[in-house]
């Protein structure tokens, strides 16, 4: 080189500074494969709860902002109460005549029991004049046919035991009319009973429908979507807000299905969002999918044409966010991130293995 000009010296120079920093950087990349797969289809989601009111009505208060935190079980939303507590009074009212029904019923069914003894005492009674002048009528008989009884008084007592006869019958049937109006009493008490459980059931519900104006959080979360305003009629099903939990924010990253047999459910996870400037934010492999994006799509596509291209398909992958860190709080649903699995540990079972992903974390104690 010592004869050689100074005008291809540089260039050569340069050129193989350039050849050493392509063979760092490919040695570098090359690495960076062999013990990671990235992707930066991946966002960041959560289970949002749609707030909706079970009854119609008029909103009488809202008790929360937009992008305002809540906790579990606060009130959100009030819903005007006036006129479900009228229908509330009114089935109360209803079901107190009916239970005083039912009891009245019961006070008839005990006077019942009484005037059943006292039946029953007076057909005893009836049978033992019967018995009596059937006495009466053998005795006088058989002295008047020897002719020591005149025959009148014989009359007489045959008289009289027809009476007591026709007394047992009366009696047999009034105690008989007492036991079927007993019986129809049990009918009414059980018609009456039943209608005094419907009227409770409506009280019941009526209760309930007023523990429903108060719209409350069914979990911790912040508020979006805000929709309601004061005075606003609404009806059950409408979105009046979203609440969502961003502390149980989780990732769901496409990874293509060439990167997928060597991710591991546990796996550590390096997450890179755009809205923290960069910072690192850890997780890890939670679960596999059960199908690639393409077959939740509305439409799915028709593969069974004659020019078909094979195209590397993505299967989404979850990952949870370690709760312990800074920004872990911070991210929000729909944001993009880049993700980052560290496939050099093999902590848990494979796509092929995983099946149904969290089962596989529950059996293993995870």
């Amino acid at each position: 080189m010592a004869g050689m000009p100074k005008g291809r010296l540089v260039p050569m120079a340069a050129g193989s500074v350039a050849a050493i920093a392509v063979a760092i950087g490919g040695a570098a990349w090359w690495l960076e494969r062999q013990h990671f797969e990235a992707t930066d289809n991946a966002f960041v989601e959560a289970d949002k709860v749609a707030i909706a009111p079970q009854i119609d009505g008029y909103v009488s208060e809202v008790l929360v902002t937009d992008n305002e935190r809540v906790a579990p079980g606060q009130v959100l939303v009030r819903i005007d109460p006036a006129t479900i507590r009228a229908r509330l009074a009114q089935a109360e009212a209803n079901a107190a005549a009916l239970q005083a029904g039912v009891r009245q019923v019961d006070d008839k069914a005990r006077l019942e029991e009484a005037m059943i003894a006292q039946r029953a005492a007076s057909l005893e009674a009836a049978r033992a004049q019967a018995k009596f002048a059937q006495a009466e009528l053998d005795r006088y008989g058989a002295l008047a046919q020897k002719g020591w009884a005149a025959p009148q008084r014989a009359q007489s007592a045959r008289a009289a035991g027809d009476q007591a006869v026709a007394n047992v019958a009366q009696a047999q049937a009034t105690l008989e009319t007492e036991r079927r109006a007993a019986q129809s009493l049990g009918s009414a008490r059980a018609q009456t009973q039943a209608q005094a459980q419907a009227a409770q059931a409506a009280v019941d519900s009526a209760r309930i429908d007023l523990s429903r104006t108060e719209i409350r959080s069914p979990v911790a979360g912040v508020v979006g979507a805000r929709g309601v305003r004061l005075g606003q009629y609404v009806r059950p099903g409408g979105a009046l807000m979203s609440v969502v939990p961003v502390t149980e924010a989780y990732v769901i990253a496409n990874f293509k299905e060439t990167q997928i047999a060597r991710l591991r459910v546990g796996q550590p996870v390096e997450i890179h969002a755009d809205a923290f400037g960069g910072k690192a934010i850890r997780g890890r492999v939670l679960s596999f999918a059960p199908a690639t994006g393409s077959e939740f799509a509305l439409i799915p596509v028709e593969n069974a044409v004659g020019n078909f291209t094979k195209i590397a398909q993505r299967l989404p992958v979850k990952i949870a966010v370690d709760r312990a860190q800074p920004y872990a709080g911070a991210l929000r649903p729909g944001l993009s991130v880049d993700v980052k699995v560290d496939v050099t540990r093999n902590t848990g079972p494979s796509f092929a293995e995983a099946g149904s992903g969290p089962v596989q974390l529950a059996r293993r104690g995870e």
